[in-house]
């Protein structure tokens, strides 16, 4: 029994570590969506009526599996403390749903990267022609992609220089800068996503061998 009960001991700590680095990697995912979703060169666009929503519920779905990381990873303490079967089986549950939802937005960021830039695109072209048409109408829109994306028109800037960022140095395609931008935020969200569903499977089979050996020790007993 002394070596057997070690061995459950031993595992019993390596989930309880797996569930503290489980939860600051939670907190980490929240600060990390918040911040790109409101922080960072993306922030103005929440206040526009035309904001790039395709972009944002990658996001979305990153901070709410944050919050659930947050909260699983105090529940598998609690197991793990408690040795108890039946909570350890549900923390393996919620590791399986964070799990899902982490693919879901790794897969969304790199599959959907093409289709979030030219909705991006899109709305740039749109607002580009609208200040063409009506400097006045276009003109605040306009000036909130020129300052995020730190760029001036397309081709040329002279039909748009009022509204490029005074600090702008020479002429970048906002085009081609919305393209680049939106790609590398997107690929980080998408490594974030697969690193948590990486980091996930560990947890899942800590919790199940913790569960094996549980049973099989109050068999012998």
């Amino acid at each position: 029994m002394g070596p057997f009960r070690g061995g459950l001991r031993c595992i019993k700590y390596l989930l309880l570590g797996f569930n503290l680095l489980f939860w600051l990697a939670g907190s980490a995912v929240i600060a990390f969506g918040l911040w790109f979703r409101f922080g960072g060169s993306m922030k103005d666009f929440s206040s526009e009526d035309k904001s790039p929503e395709y972009f944002y519920v990658g996001l979305y779905v990153l901070v709410g599996a944050g919050a659930l990381m947050m909260a699983v990873g105090f529940f598998g303490c609690c197991g793990a403390t408690r040795e108890s079967q039946c909570v350890l089986g549900s923390f393996f549950t919620c590791l399986l749903v964070i799990f899902a939802a982490e693919i879901t937005t790794g897969v969304f960021a790199f599959i959907g990267k093409d289709v979030a830039i030219r909705h991006v695109q899109t709305m740039y072209e749109e607002a580009y022609n609208d200040y063409l048409r009506d400097k006045e109408k276009g003109n605040g829109t306009l000036i909130t992609f020129h300052s995020t994306f730190q760029c001036c028109g397309k081709e040329s800037s002279e039909q748009v220089q009022p509204t490029c960022p005074k600090e702008l140095l020479g002429h970048k395609n906002c085009i081609d800068e919305i393209e680049s931008i939106i790609s590398v935020k997107l690929q980080l969200i998408g490594i974030v996503g697969i690193g948590i569903a990486g980091l996930t499977i560990f947890g899942m089979v800590f919790s199940m061998v913790l569960c094996c050996a549980i049973r099989n020790s109050r068999d012998v007993i």
